[in-house]
């Protein structure tokens, strides 16, 4: 007879990991199922069979180890017999095929309802302070006719004769015991002979519930809010789902949101750009945030230009896992005045002369620019 290790590729001493490791791929590629039930197939998957049962064993490899073939007492004889195969296959293969190895049926509760997904749009606002939304969510409840049992009332469920009630049926094939669910009651373990009228014996009825959310202040589009055991109910009293809600935030006329951060455009009057002042901007929502009004004073410095941003520190959005918030970044922009007077013309064209280049530094250093770049191109 050939060596047990010689069988499964493995050296004398190797742990148990490695041992069932090595079962476990032979006997994959070796399974008479998988190689169209041929004789040399069948013959090679005992064998590893063997191998396997007994140096699995602790006893019985430390008498292998000791005596060889002659310390077994014909122990693993003839290959072991199904029942043998069955628990090795269960043991080793049960982390991959589940229960599909498993002896005998096992009784099946009744099975979890299905999560649900609900989109939500909220306002800018909302996302900022936080807020509690009451929504309308189509979900499967218990019918209240039958309490959930599916049942019609003064009735009862019957155990199904086809799986006896565990909701499982198994079946051989080869040198596996398979189990599936039961195709009568689809794994209920029972069947309805008299069903409920109004939910047909599913034990559930679909209505619109209505719920109150808590938008935690700080969310960001895209962000999930997962409300345990709100989903659909399970069939025949089996645990409900959970919902899970989308959240959007609706775009501000006013704000853009960058991280924790909200950028304003604002206007700011010529004058007022050139001589530096002050001018109101837009905060949102006003509170403590911008000290209970829905605007701040922004300070403009000397001569800004169109495009210059001032961060005001902390009047951002809050942070949905921390105290810190982001800024308020006001981008200003300076504005023409148009449809002037006569005397408005008459005074700016003065200004306009009293003006050297010195007060316009960026016109000057870009005509100088634009100046050497048409005298290389003329050749001047």
């Amino acid at each position: 007879m050939r060596d047990y290790y010689e069988i499964l590729g493995v050296q004398k001493g190797c742990d148990e990991a490695a041992l069932k490791s090595a079962f476990r791929k032979l006997a994959m590629e070796h399974h008479p199922d998988r190689n169209g039930g041929s004789a040399e197939a069948t013959a090679r998957f005992k064998e590893i069979n063997e191998a396997y049962s007994v140096l699995s064993d602790a006893k019985k490899r430390a008498a292998y180890d000791r005596f060889g073939h002659a310390g077994l007492n014909g122990a693993a004889g003839g290959g072991g017999d199904f029942g043998d195969l069955h628990d090795i296959f269960s043991n080793v293969f049960g982390d991959v095929f589940g229960d599909m190895f498993s002896g005998g049926g096992r009784e099946r509760g009744p099975g979890r309802g299905q999560d649900l997904r609900y989109d939500l749009e909220i306002s800018l606002e909302q996302a900022y302070m936080g807020a509690t939304v009451e929504i309308r969510v189509p979900a499967a409840t218990p019918c209240d006719a039958c309490e959930g049992t599916g049942a019609k009332p003064g009735t009862g469920p019957t155990a199904c004769t086809t799986c006896g009630g565990h909701g499982r049926v198994r079946r051989s094939q080869g040198f596996f015991a398979m189990e599936s669910t039961c195709p009568r009651c689809g794994g209920a373990g029972a069947v309805m002979l008299d069903p409920c009228v109004r939910c047909s014996g599913h034990g559930r009825v679909r209505q619109e519930r209505t719920l109150q959310v808590r938008v935690p202040a700080g969310v960001d589009d895209g962000s999930r809010i997962r409300l345990s055991g709100e989903g659909d109910a399970g069939p025949r009293g089996g645990p409900r789902g959970d919902l899970y809600i989308f959240v959007s935030v609706r775009p501000h006329d006013l704000f853009e949101r960058d991280g924790l951060d909200l950028l304003c455009s604002v206007p700011v009057p010529m004058t007022t750009a050139a001589l530096g002042g002050e001018i109101e901007a837009p905060c949102l929502l006003g509170g403590e945030n911008c000290d209970g009004r829905p605007k701040i004073m922004i300070k403009v410095p000397e001569g800004a230009q169109t495009g210059r941003t001032v961060r005001v520190r902390g009047k951002g959005m809050p942070s949905l896992r921390s105290r810190e918030r982001g800024d308020l970044v006001v981008e200003l922009f300076v504005e023409t005045p148009t449809k002037l007077t006569a005397q408005q013309r008459d005074l700016l064209k003065a200004f306009e002369a009293a003006l050297g280049e010195q007060q316009s530094p960026q016109t000057a250093g870009f005509f100088k620019k634009a100046r050497r770049f048409w005298d290389e191109v003329t050749g001047a």
